[in-house]
């Protein structure tokens, strides 16, 4: 089991514009989930990228004055909307050279149920937890069921790594049960640690 945190929150220590190494935490956590959005919603990759920093620009603007108030909302959804904003910023700055797939993620964007459910940026937040989840594990679990875990995350049989590993099949029933039950553990942990600590 990994020690819990004692720094202060991330968030924090980015409202200091300074803190470069937390600048680099906050990108390398959130980076990813930006830039897959961004291409969920038909972005080119060097788009996305460009939308990545914009981001990061505007946050190392807003972040030093802003205050967490829970009753409007958590954190990642505060984020997404600086990302779409970023987005239909970035998308507008080539009004000569818009084509069609510009124009359709604009109209995406100011669709006015889109803000409410996204399921682009929540299918995404979850496989930037999932991410981030599985890396925390893979420093701190037995290395033996990891294996096991991703020889089945590849599309392995039970059959297949149970011979692989040389053990039975329900002890990699087992194995499989162990990390998945400790990747709830940690996602929990990580959503709870993100809301509580915004």
């Amino acid at each position: 089991m990994e020690p819990e945190s004692t720094q202060p929150s991330l968030l924090h220590r980015v409202r200091d514009t300074s803190n470069r190494a937390a600048w680099r935490e906050f990108d390398r956590k959130y980076g990813d989930l930006i830039i897959g959005y961004c291409r969920s919603c038909g972005l080119q990759l060097s788009d996305a990228e460009d939308v990545r920093q914009l981001v990061m620009l505007n946050l190392s603007k807003a972040l030093p004055a802003f205050e967490y108030q829970p009753g409007l909302g958590r954190f990642r959804d505060y984020l997404r909307r600086v990302v779409r904003n970023s987005i239909s910023r970035q998308l507008t700055r080539h009004t000569g050279s818009e084509t069609a797939l510009d124009n359709d993620v604009l109209e995406a964007l100011s669709d006015p149920g889109a803000e409410e459910s996204d399921s682009r940026w929540e299918e995404q937040w979850v496989r930037q937890h999932c991410r981030t989840a599985l890396q925390t594990l893979r420093q701190s679990y037995d290395t033996r069921s990891i294996e096991v875990f991703d020889h089945l995350l590849s599309g392995a049989t039970i059959t297949e790594v149970a011979s692989a590993f040389q053990m039975t099949p329900v002890a990699v029933r087992k194995a499989k049960q162990r990390v998945k039950d400790r990747l709830q553990v940690i996602l929990a942990r990580q959503i709870r640690d993100e809301d509580a600590h915004a």
